[in-house]
């Protein structure tokens, strides 16, 4: 496994049924063998907006390079 628990992790697309973009954050919350995660993704207020089961390569560890932002969750999609 490549991601930990609790570890801050980006997302590596869209994920439009839960409104969430390619680039935004989120933490590992449990990791399942051989390449499976639970992501949680919140609101800037620390509110849980999306629990999703991904696959490592649905996201990317964080680098110095990369650039906090905030956005609008689009809630519609």
């Amino acid at each position: 496994m490549r991601f930990k628990e609790l570890e801050t992790v980006v997302l590596n697309r869209d994920l439009r049924e839960q409104g969430l973009r390619r680039g935004d954050l989120g933490a590992v919350v449990q990791v399942y063998e051989p390449d499976g995660l639970e992501v949680e993704f919140v609101s800037a207020s620390g509110r849980t907006e999306a629990l999703v089961t991904l696959k490592e390569g649905d996201v990317r560890a964080v680098a110095d390079g990369d650039l906090v932002a905030v956005r609008q969750l689009d809630r519609s999609a």
